[in-house]
C-alpha cells in the first residue's frame, strides 16, 4: 500500500518561512512527477508546484520566486520551501506523486493527506 505522508504545516507571520516535506513510502517501481496543490477556504484545488524525476521544476505565477520545491529520489520526498508567505498563502497544501508499483503497471497518481499553512498578518 502506498502512502504519501506530509509535515511541516503551520502558523506563520507575514514574510515568514515554511518548509513542507511529503514522503512516499509502499511498494514503488518507480515515480515521476511530484508536486503540491493547495486549497484554500471556499476555493478550488490548484496547482503551486511540480517536479519532474530529472528535476525540472515549473511554478505557478503567483508563487514563482518565493516557493522552490525540490526532491530527493533516494527518498522518495519532495520538499516545498515557502518563503515571504503571505496572508493570501494561506491553504491546504496536498502533494502527489505520479508512480507505479510495477513497471508493468500504468502510472497513477497518489495524494497525501494536506498540511495546513496559515499566514496571519
Amino acid at each position: 500500500q502506498v502512502q504519501l505522508v506530509e509535515s511541516g504545516g503551520g502558523l506563520v507571520q507575514v514574510g515568514g518561512s515554511l518548509r513542507l516535506s511529503c514522503a512516499a513510502s509502499g511498494s514503488i517501481s518507480s515515480i515521476s512527477d511530484m508536486g503540491y496543490y493547495r486549497q484554500a477556504p471556499g476555493k478550488q484545488r490548484e496547482l503551486v508546484a511540480i517536479i519532474s524525476a530529472g528535476g525540472n521544476a515549473n511554478y505557478a505565477a503567483y508563487v514563482k520566486g518565493r516557493f522552490t520545491i525540490s526532491r530527493d529520489n533516494a527518498k522518495n520526498t519532495v520538499y516545498l520551501q515557502l518563503n515571504s508567505l503571505k496572508p493570501d498563502d494561506t491553504a491546504v497544501y496536498y502533494c502527489n506523486a505520479d508512480l507505479r508499483l510495477r513497471d508493468t503497471l500504468p502510472w497513477m497518481r497518489y495524494w497525501g493527506n494536506g498540511a495546513l499553512v496559515t499566514v496571519s498578518s
